[in-house]
This record gives C-alpha cells, structure tokens and sequence, in this order.
C-alpha cells in the first residue's frame, strides 16, 4: 500500500515472542518461540503518549444515562510503530503493534506483607495478552487468552482510529463527542479474516454507548465503515466462540451482537419468508450442545463487502460455504486475487534473474508487473535462454543442488 501511495495504517499486536524457531531434532520438526526482542528493534519507536486502555469483565448496567459497562479490568495498550516506505516514492506508512501493560506494574503493599508472588501477578497475567501469538486453545484459559488478543487489538485500535479522525477534523487530540456519521468517508477498517472481526460489535458500543447515537445510525456507519476478507473455504477452520466465554470476558458485547442477530434474522424471515432451516444457517448464534457465536456471519453482516483471496476461492465461497449469504446480499461479494511483491520475493531473492530481466525491458516490472509480458517478444532468443539458464546455475550451485 505504500509502494502505491495508499494511506494505510497496519495494526496488529506486539507479541513479545514470535512463531517461531524452527529446528529439526530426530527427524521431526520442532518449534521454539522466537525471542526476537532479546536485543531490542531498533526500526520500532514507543508512543506511550497514545496509550490507550482496554476493559475486561465488569457487568452491564442501564441507567438514566444510557448503557454502561462497569467494574472492568483494565489493561493498557502501548501502541509501537514500525515505518513501512513505499518503493522510491517518498511515501512511508505506519505499522502500530499494541504491547499489554497492567495499569499498575507493582504492588508496594502485597510485598511489604511478604506477599512477592502476588505483588506481580497481575502484571503477568494484563501482559500475557502480547506475550506469544495464538496460545494453545484446547482448554479454557488457551480460549480465554485468545479471545482476550483479538479484543485487545481490536478495542486499541478503534480508539486510535477514532481518536485520528476527531484530531484530523478538530486539530485536536481530545476525545471529544462529535458526530461520526462521516466517518465511512474517512476511514475504510479491513478485516484479515475473522480475528478482528470484534471490531463490529466494538465500534457498535462506541457509537451507541460513548457517542449516544441511535441503533439505525450506529449500524449504518459500522456497515459501510468495515469490509471483510476470508482466508478459508474450510467450515470447521471457521472461529466459533461460546456464548459462557463471551458473557464472562466481554458482555457487553454480547449484548449487542445478539441484537444485530435478532436484527438480522428478521431481515432473512422478511426476504425468506417460512423458510426456517435458512435462519438457523444465517443466524449469528450456533444452537446445540454449547451455544456458539460464528464470528464468519458476524463479519458479513457487519461488512458492506467481503472477498476472497483467489477468485477460485471467492467462487466457492459464494456457492458453498457462505452461499446463504450470497444469495440474500449478491452485491456484498467480491474478489481480490492476493500477490507477492517482486521487490523481496524476485529484486532481493534472485538479483541475478532480476538483472536478466532488466536488461531487456528496463527496471520498471518492479513496479508493475504487467509490464513482464514485454519478454514474450524474447521467447526464442538464444541470448535470453542462456543467460537464464547460467542464472539458475549459480543458484542451484550455491545451494548446493548441483555437483560437477
């Protein structure tokens, strides 16, 4: 998105270790967590100045004032950005990781008393959030945690989002109440698959509890605001979280994402009308043994687009694994065939094929792919299909595959 002069901001969490080392013991593939800090990332810059928190917990209650979300635990979000530069263009956006940091690093009183283990506990447990990506979910503090990541980047994100839009129109950087309904206008959020796809009932509660807009506003702004990307054609690859976890972490979103469900629901009776067995598969809330929300359906509710990532893959989404969907929204469907970027995966991997190209249609294919079509012309020179060939020699010798 820089190469191609995209204002873009690219948010995500600063996990402390990454996935992952990789090392081959008795034949077998082992993993290891990366500890890529241990020595410090000298392109990254805190910005403790934009620090955001982020709740957990608490209770519902509904007052004269509105509907407020009480008695939470608060973890802060300590956003690091990373400059992304564009390909000789001048033009450099922003990646922002979120660190998880307790609102209170020591407790001074619980280790006066002799209490050292609990005097850290807390801090351990706000920062788990951003210590590794994606912990083992077969059990129900990995799902909590995981559940408890996506939140974290999601609510961190949205204030910060929010916060640049206020500033943008104000010159301001208070969070001040103002009406977003152009918001759609401004800013375009892209959910990668269903990870963050709590940023739909996040910034429902934005709208409707801090800005005091109604239902019908709110919901209209969230639409046209998020768009969706799938990455799996798979159903049981698909995130399902239960409705006991979601009432427990977050319930106020639970809240909401069970009135965009009724809403919804009644807009599939409406255009499908009887036809019951279509609103238990379209429903946003999976009914058997445990109650489950589907996070895919919250996303293309919630979503004025969704694509996939080939247009093979955009097909069998629409005539199968969301086919429902298609069908009540056509319109909504898309698809975006995702690519490389010829500068690391050819200019930087292969310099010498690279060069060869070059040589006979200038440099400019690094910006433009299309522009290899130019070496059909060349498809039977003799020069061309030598100097290839040399090139996949030196490569084959330096790793070792050929052997005079």
């Amino acid at each position: 998105m820089a190469s191609l002069g995209l204002a873009a901001y690219g948010y995500g969490i600063r996990y402390e270790f990454g996935i992952f080392n990789q090392k081959i013991v008795n034949g077998w593939q082992v993993e290891e967590a990366d500890d890529w800090l241990r020595y410090g990332n000298p392109w990254e810059k805190a910005r403790p100045e934009y620090m955001r928190p982020v709740h957990f917990y608490g209770r519902v209650e509904h007052t004269a004032d509105g509907v407020q979300w009480v008695d939470t635990q608060v973890v802060l979000a300590l956003p690091y950005d990373t400059p992304v530069p564009g390909y000789r263009n001048n033009v450099v956006n922003t990646m922002r990781l979120w660190s998880a940091k307790a609102p209170c690093d020591f407790n001074l009183k619980d280790f006066n008393v002799g209490g050292y283990i609990q005097a850290v506990l807390d801090r351990n447990l706000a920062e788990n959030i951003s210590r590794v990506l994606y912990p083992n979910d077969n059990f129900f503090e990995g799902k909590e945690l995981r559940l408890k990541q996506e939140y974290f980047v999601v609510a961190a994100t949205l204030q910060d989002i929010v916060r640049r839009f206020k500033s943008s129109k104000f010159g301001s950087t208070e969070f001040v109440r103002m009406d977003l309904s152009t918001l759609p206008e401004k800013v375009a959020i892209q959910l990668n698959d269903t990870h963050p796809a709590m940023a739909i009932p996040e910034l429902m509660r934005i709208l409707l509890d801090l800005e005091k807009l109604t239902w019908e506003k709110s919901w209209d702004i969230v639409v046209r605001t998020c768009a969706y990307t799938n990455h799996t054609v798979l159903p049981e690859a698909l995130e399902r979280w239960p409705i006991d976890l979601f009432q427990n972490l977050l319930p106020r979103h639970l809240q909401i994402i069970y009135e965009i469900n009724r809403r919804h629901l009644e807009r599939v009776a409406e255009r499908f009308p009887g036809d019951t067995d279509r609103q238990r598969r379209m429903s946003l809330i999976e009914e058997g043994g445990q109650k489950k929300i589907n996070m895919a359906h919250l996303c293309i509710v919630g979503s004025h687009a969704v694509n996939g990532v080939a247009r093979i893959h955009s097909e069998i989404i629409k005539d199968t694994v969301f086919k429902d969907f298609y069908e009540m929204d056509p319109e909504k469907f898309q698809n975006k065939t995702n690519g490389i970027t010829p500068r690391r995966w050819l200019v930087m991997s292969n310099p010498g094929l690279a060069e060869v190209i070059a040589e006979r249609i200038g440099d400019d294919y690094i910006r433009d792919l299309d522009q290899l079509k130019e070496l059909l012309t060349f498809v039977d020179d003799d020069s061309l299909i030598r100097d290839i060939a040399k090139v996949k020699q030196v490569g084959k010798r330096r790793t070792g595959i050929l052997i005079n």
